[in-house]
């Protein structure tokens, strides 16, 4: 019977009160009436007092109970679900971290006796190093975790691959939470509570391998369904094809699988695999799911195209999945690959030598991708655009597939690479068999007359952290992208109607918004619609809109993330988006190459100097605010684009002659952008506006502020902040604008502060575009001209209060500015000219 605490009024007879204390401190509720409240709850948990009061009236069974003691009783109720969900919480809280403990109590005990293990082998090799037989030492001192080549079995054997399956089950246990591999922790993943899981990899033995430990909350059949669909995860995979499939005598099955997975650049062949999977359970009730190469398995499907294929080994691998107490699941994730780094140019084989780049792409990818269905499953993701996870999740695919297909251009499905003009920068590959229809809908289809064509190249890039530039691209657009282009494409896509560009001319206004739709629940990796505004440039349609919308992957942004590959992957779509739309996907991917020596060592160094070119500006637009990025020296990665075009058949030439252009032009912006994010450069700014003799950015900080005092008289900054760091810093937050242009018959910008792009509404990329006579009006070309003589004669000059023009077309008023001669102090001459623009605002 349910109590509710009754507030009783005062009465002027004493035996009124005691008869009310006589019969207790508590009203006693029957089950009707507590049924009746508990049905106003479920609509309204805190109901008005006039709604109090109607209950009343429309419930007879509540006629005595005063209003008051209503409003005490839905107190109460709240008190009692506040608490049965804070209940709820703290029970599945305390069973997690207990998983995690037992989870991190077995990964101690495993290095207890991989401790012992190294002991106990040190002191044998000390023994053996006392001995006069070297060829028994070099027998004994063979590494634990080398694999027993297996002889070419009958695949219609199913007695020779059972054993061949249990062999593989004891090797991968071994692996998964034992000692037959020498692990190390993943750099700059540590395990915490707040961690996806227990990231480890290989150091020292045959291969490449990477090892994952996590708590899901998924039951193991569900787990071990999703983990063996690898196409739906590993971004990597073409496809998986299981050719055999028999049950085994104890319960479990074997399967023979054939899988291909994508080149990730154009300056490698892709890999195949045959392999195979054993599927069983383990008399504690663990799920496990393990897989290895088989050799002499003969050519694919398709021995046509075989060619573009190199064969590679998956040692034994898999996935160990233990149910816990309560609901939810402990996965053992391990990852084996040799993936024949014989068979790439030199320069890329640390990408196929590195156990860093195999945690990134598989093994950590495997459990998150677990975990983020776990999430969905729980209800505890919400996406943009009323769109479900399952749709979204299917887009990401596409727009990777869709990037590797053509970075890869397979034959079978129907590219064929056009003869190049002599110059191999660039790789045009044409399709004229593409079905870009996605789903069974062919409304949403496209009907290509003539087919794709795809421009594509890679390059190596030096000290250039790939989370960066990826960053900047994205922020960026228009430093490297043509809108004109932009539009071809998405004209083409939405009607099927073909142009050639600049047959519709646009402007692009500049504006790019960018609406998020959903991002993994660690947030590397982002899903967005980029909206690009433009105008038609035509008097007929001078108003009508040109606005492009992109559908866009951004991933890999985290530049703390050792050996993650970082995507910029976007294709047109239509403003209304359908859930069946056809893509074409472009992009860039950026991959560190890290040497295999270095690869069980932290290779992250020390933060990078501030300097004026990327530091202050692609910092700024990210979330270091202090603007110390990590940096990685004498590192390099390559950079793969791939550009893909629909096209009419009487327009190919053209089209043709369009994109290796566009490319080419798209590789010098990027390579300009990557110069100025680079933390080895030299110049304060970015590529040719400079010479290579340009000082640093501290020694220009310096060389401003010196002439400034020398030629002004007075300080530019305050005497606190005159030296090292502290200087560039300041000069780079001064709240006047402040520029510096070279010295040339047209003299350009080659240096601004944060509120001098600000002014300009530019960047420091875009910065060597804009000459100095562009920001003035006539008034103040006409003033700088005048006093142009006496600047260079007593070395400054001040300017009055006038008008000048940002990048946009936008006014900009100031009440005075100052120009001065910037002295290189070492050389004693001329550097550049500098201009502060005092209390400026736009009109």
């Amino acid at each position: 019977m349910a109590m509710a605490v009754a507030h009783h009024r005062e009465s002027s007879s004493g035996s009124s009160i005691n008869k009310h204390l006589d019969a207790g401190k508590y009203v006693r509720y029957t089950s009707e009436q507590v049924e009746a409240l508990e049905r106003v709850y479920a609509e309204c948990p805190k109901p008005s007092s006039l709604r109090r009061q109607q209950l009343i009236r429309e419930c007879p069974i509540l006629s005595n109970i005063e209003p008051r003691q209503i409003k005490v009783w839905f107190q109460n109720r709240r008190c009692r679900e506040k608490q049965r969900k804070e209940s709820s919480r703290l029970q599945t809280v305390n069973r997690k971290l207990s998983a995690m403990n037992k989870l991190l109590m077995e990964e101690n005990d495993r290095l207890q006796k991989q401790v012992s293990q190294l002991v106990c082998e040190n002191g044998y090799m000390r023994q053996q190093l006392h001995t006069a037989s070297a060829a028994t030492t070099d027998a004994s001192c063979d590494s634990v975790v080398t694999t027993p080549q297996h002889s070419l079995r009958d695949a219609n054997n199913p007695a020779g691959l059972l054993s061949v399956a249990e062999e593989t089950l004891a090797e991968f246990l071994s692996k998964a939470t034992g000692t037959a591999v020498d692990w190390v922790q993943m750099p700059g993943m540590k395990p915490g509570p707040d961690s996806v899981g227990i990231f480890a990899i290989s150091q020292s033995c045959s291969g490449v391998a990477a090892r994952a430990c996590g708590l899901v909350s998924l039951e193991p059949t569900k787990i071990a369904e999703i983990l063996k669909d690898r196409p739906s995860w590993f971004r990597d995979c073409r496809s998986l094809e299981v050719f055999t499939m028999f049950t085994a005598g104890n319960g479990g099955t074997i399967e023979l699988i054939y899988t291909q997975t994508y080149a990730p650049t154009t300056l490698a062949p892709a890999r195949d695999l045959w392999t195979l999977r054993y599927t069983t359970t383990l008399d504690n009730g663990s799920f496990v799911v393990c897989e290895r190469s088989l050799s002499g398995s003969g050519a694919g499907p398709n021995p046509a195209s075989a060619s573009q294929f190199v064969r590679g080994a998956m040692l034994p691998s898999g996935y160990l999945i233990r149910p816990c107490e309560g609901g939810g699941s402990i996965v053992h994730i391990v990852d084996h690959l040799n993936l024949e780094a014989w068979s790439v140019p030199e320069v890329l084989r640390p990408l196929y030598e590195s156990s860093k780049v195999v945690a990134q792409r598989m093994t950590i990818a495997a459990l998150r991708y677990i975990r983020q269905i776990a999430e969905e499953t729980s209800g505890e993701v919400v996406y943009s655009l009323g769109r479900q996870p399952a749709v979204l999740r299917t887009f990401s695919q596409r727009l990777i597939r869709g990037f590797n297909d053509a970075v890869n251009g397979f034959n079978d499905d129907g590219w064929s690479l056009v003869n190049c003009d002599g110059a191999d920068d660039v790789i045009i590959a044409v399709n004229s068999t593409k079905n870009l229809t996605s789903t069974s809908n062919h409304a949403n289809s496209l009907a290509l007359l003539g087919g794709v064509l795809c421009a594509k190249a890679s390059m190596l890039l030096q000290n250039v952290p790939p989370a960066v530039l990826v960053r900047f691209l994205r922020e960026h657009r228009s430093e490297w992208a043509d809108f004109n282009v932009d539009a071809y494409s998405a004209v083409s896509m939405k009607a099927g109607a073909y142009a050639y560009p600049g047959m519709r001319p646009t402007r692009f206004t500049g504006g790019q918004i960018i609406m998020p739709l959903g991002h993994t629940i660690e947030q590397e990796e982002l899903l967005e619609v980029v909206r690009l505004e433009g105008h038609s440039l035509t008097q007929e349609d001078a108003f009508a809109s040109r606005d492009i919308h992109l559908l866009q992957i951004c991933s890999g942004v985290d530049e703390n993330a050792i050996g993650a590959c970082s995507e910029l992957v976007f294709a047109p779509i239509d403003e209304m988006f359908p859930d069946d739309a056809p893509l074409l996907p472009s992009g860039f991917r950026i991959i560190p190459l890290d040497s295999k020596t270095g690869d069980s060592k932290d290779t992250l160094n020390t933060h990078r100097t501030l300097d004026l070119t990327s530091s202050l500006e692609v910092g700024s637009t990210t979330s270091n605010a202090a603007g110390e990025l990590t940096t990685f020296h004498n590192t390099r990665s390559v950079l793969t684009i791939a550009f893909q075009f629909p096209f009419d058949n009487s327009l190919q030439e053209n089209v043709t002659n369009m994109a290796r252009q566009y490319v080419r032009s798209v590789i010098s912006s990027v390579q300009r952008v990557a110069m100025a994010i680079s933390p080895s450069g030299l110049s304060p700014s970015v590529g040719p506006k400079l010479s290579p003799g340009s000082p640093e950015a501290q020694t220009l900080a310096h060389w401003i502020c010196q002439s400034y005092s020398y030629h002004v008289g007075g300080e530019l900054l305050r005497h606190d902040s005159l030296g090292g760091d502290s200087m560039l810093k300041h000069l780079w937050h001064h709240q006047d604008a402040i520029l510096c242009c070279s010295l040339k018959s047209m003299p350009v910008f080659i240096f601004a502060n944060q509120a001098g792009l600000d002014m300009l509404e530019t960047s420091l990329v875009a910065l060597q575009d804009i000459s100095l006579d562009k920001i003035f009006d006539e008034s103040g070309r006409k003033t700088l001209c005048a006093d142009f003589a006496k600047l260079m004669n007593q070395g400054f000059a001040y300017l009055p209060a006038g008008i000048c023009m940002s990048t946009m077309g936008r006014h900009v008023s100031y009440e005075q500015a100052i120009a001065w001669k910037v002295v290189a102090a070492e050389e004693n001459s001329v550097h550049c000219l500098a201009f502060c623009f005092i209390n400026w605002s736009f009109v």
